[in-house]
Parts: C-alpha cells; structure tokens; sequence
C-alpha cells in the first residue's frame, strides 16, 4: 500500500489557512472516498474536506483548533488496493471535489450527537463546545451576539459544534435565549451573584397567562432599549378652568364624557406631528417613521393587569371623536370587551399615572415603539407667576410629564424638544375654546 499526503485544501480567492474544527476520523479508522475526514473554517465559509481516496487515517499532523496554512499537509493516509494511486489522482480533481462535497447536503459525514435544548426554566447551556469557528464569531459580531449567547444555542454539529445554521436559526426563532444567565466559571468574567434570599412565607398566587406576558414584554423592553427619561412641569389651569366649565355642557351636547385623557391624546398627537421622529419603531439597523399616528393608552384592567388600546389615526379626529373613543375603548377594557383590532398599531404610549395619584412615572416602553409619555397627577399648589404688576405668587394646577425614550435612536434633543412641545399646547390651551 501506497501513503498519500492530504493537504490544506484552498477554499477561496482570499483564503490563505484555515482551522480544523474537528476530525471526523481518527488515526487508524478507515474510511471511503467521499467520506468526510475533517471540517475546517475560514473567515468566509465552514468547509467538510472529503477524502479523494479510499485507505486509513495514518497519522493527522495538526490537531483540533490549529490554524493550518494552504498548502500544508494535514494527515498522512494510507491507499486501499482498490484506490488509484497518487499520481493517477489529478490535483485539479482531488481540490474540486472537496469545495462540491464541503457544499453538498447529506454527505456522509457521521450524524450529529443529540444536544441538550434551551431550557427558559433552567437557563441551561445547549453548546458546552467553548471553540467557536470564524465563520460563526463573524456572524455574531454582525448580529450582536456574545459568546455566552453563542453557547446556548442548541448545536447540531458534530460533538455539539456549532453550525452557521443553527446560529441564523436561532436568530430566526427571535433569540429564545437572549436575555438567559448562564453559568460561567471563567474567574475574569462577571456573574450575577447566586444569593439564596429569604423570600418569606405567605400566601402563593401564581401569575395569570396575560401577567406572565405582560412580565416577559417589560423585561424585553428594559433589555431591548436603553431607556433615558426626560422631564417637564407643564401649568394646566386654563385647560383644568375650561373642562369644569364645560364638561357638563359637553356631555349634554355630544352624549359623552369630558375627561382629561382625549385632552392630553390631541396635544401628543400635534406633538408627534410636530417631531415625527419620535413616531417611529426599530428593524434591525433601519428605523421606521410611521406614517399613521395612533396613540395608545395604558390601561388597568379590573384584576390589576394592564392592557394598550388603541386611539387609530388620533391626529385626525377632533375633540369630539377623541372623546367618544377614549370613553369606547375605557368601556371596554372595564368590561373585558376589548378586540384584537383595539389593541392593535399602537405607534405612541401614553400612561396616566396621575390616574392612581402618583406625581410623575418613569415608564417602560411599549415595545417596538421609542417612547412613551407618563403623566402625572394635576394638583394645585402656589407658584410664581409673572403678571403687569410683576411677579406674583398665584393657586395653579401643575402637573409633571415624564418621556422615556430610546437612546438608540432618540437623542436628548429629540427627547426633550419632544416632551417640552406637548407640554406647551397644554399650557397653551385655548380657554375660550367652543365645545
């Protein structure tokens, strides 16, 4: 029998050496031509290296995660009677027919060890193989991927190696495990403390299906956006004096109820329009300026959950189709009535947290929204105010607004031009204004 030299494979234009993966036949077996001997990546591609022969793995030269140039042999193999010897074996042939067997499916590579699936209970690693080849560390930096995340993904190479498609899968199932703690036992790397807290004992109610969901959407949002919070005082008194004057007239007039809510929905919805930046959603690098306005309104349910309903295309309707809707969608959510279609196109939040008597919030965004708008309680106390006579120390309603934003894509400015503008046609309002 004949020896054989298998030699780094050129894979590529640009490629000058590659690293082993793993060998998929080890020194002694035998092996058919055609039969994959070892996987190696470059920084473009993984490639499968098929044998060109049919023999026996002698001797392997480099091992596992060595980084091996063009050209340098690999592993000394040993002929079978019944292959061609080495100069029967044109070059050309044995270099094409491992780049078409490296891209080939369901080759006869050995079938993949069964690994562990991501657990959200246990936060479980699925890929305990800390070598992550080129290819997949150039798809994670382009995808913000961290090494921990990468080693939960559940892996279907060989020996749990991770595969391109098992990374641009995970990525397609929304990243299941993006926001998981793993275990790490690397010294330098940072860990949140196993603390055994006391919870205490007493009486165990478990979470309804929608406060499960409202809980995994508030932990997305915080882990999804970077939140800043701007805020403003805004002095309500000509808006507050205008409504007591004419909320009964309003109601007798147009059948509904004059709260403050479609107020403050027709001062955001001219504010949007004024910075429609802030009307926007994120996709990946893009940003999406949406062209509809429609304003949501957090809402709590009788059992205490919270829920978003919808005011569609605010910026088109007056006062009086504003408060007609509010006082729907209010109904609603009162009586658990509330659509699909209600809760649905939210392109801006608004949460009246002044509604239980809190003075001001820092709200979570709605998500895939870039803002949302707390607004505190209104409460009267004295304030200076400038008249003809100077300045003077008056009774006003006041009332705090607080922005949270997406630092990503919206900056201090945009923020708190934002807020500051809503403030003003609030301040602004008309008190002479027709019902």
């Amino acid at each position: 029998m004949s020896k054989f030299e298998l030699k780094m494979p050129k894979m590529g234009e640009s490629i000058t050496e590659g690293t082993i993966i793993n060998w998929l036949v080890n020194e002694g077996e035998s092996f058919d031509e055609g039969d994959i001997i070892l996987e190696v990546a470059t920084d473009k591609v993984d490639n499968e290296v098929p044998a060109p022969i049919s023999g026996t793995l002698v001797k392997t030269m480099f091992h596992a995660k060595d980084v091996v140039p063009v050209g340098d042999v690999l592993a000394l193999l040993e002929v079978s009677k019944e292959t061609k010897s080495k100069d029967s074996i044109p070059k050309k042939d044995i270099l094409s027919s491992t780049v078409e067997a490296s891209n080939k499916k369901g080759n006869a590579a050995k079938k993949p060890k069964q690994v562990q699936a991501f657990s959200a209970e246990k936060f479980s690693v699925s890929n305990s193989n800390t070598f992550f080849s080129p290819l997949i560390i150039s798809i994670a930096k382009q995808q913000h991927i961290s090494f921990e995340e990468l080693a939960r993904i559940p892996a279907t190479g060989n020996d749990g190696r991770l595969r391109k498609s098992d990374v641009f899968n995970y990525i397609n199932d929304g990243r299941p495990s993006k926001f998981a703690q793993s275990v790490t036992h690397d010294p330098t790397a940072y860990r949140i403390p196993q603390l055994n807290f006391d919870k205490g004992k007493g009486k165990i109610v478990e979470m309804d299906r929608m406060r499960q969901m409202i809980a995994d959407h508030m932990v997305y949002s915080k882990h999804t956006s970077p939140h800043v919070t701007a805020y403003v005082e805004a002095d309500l008194t000509n808006m507050v004096n205008w409504r007591n004057v004419n909320k009964t007239a309003f109601q007798e007039k147009h059948g509904e109820r004059l709260t403050f809510t479609p107020l403050f929905v027709e001062a955001v919805a001219k504010a949007i329009k004024d910075f429609p930046n802030i009307n926007a959603s994120v996709d990946g690098s893009n940003i999406i300026i949406k062209e509809d306005i429609n304003i949501g309104m957090a809402t709590a349910l009788p059992n205490g959950n919270l829920i978003v309903p919808v005011v569609k295309n605010a910026d088109k309707k007056d006062l009086v189709e504003l408060a007609t809707k509010v006082n729907e969608l209010s109904g609603k959510a009162r009586d658990n009535n509330l659509q699909g279609d209600d809760i649905k196109g939210s392109t801006f939040t608004i949460s009246n947290v002044g509604t239980f008597g809190s003075v001001m919030g820092t709200p979570i965004i709605n998500q895939p929204e870039v803002a949302i708008l707390a607004l505190g309680i209104i409460k009267k106390r004295p304030e200076v105010i400038e008249t003809e006579k100077g300045d003077e120390i008056a009774i006003r309603s006041m009332m705090y607004l607080s922005l949270s934003f997406d630092h990503r894509v919206v900056d201090g400015f945009l923020g708190g031009s934002f807020v500051r503008r809503v403030a003003d046609y609030l301040e602004q309002f008309d008190s002479k204004r027709k019902i």
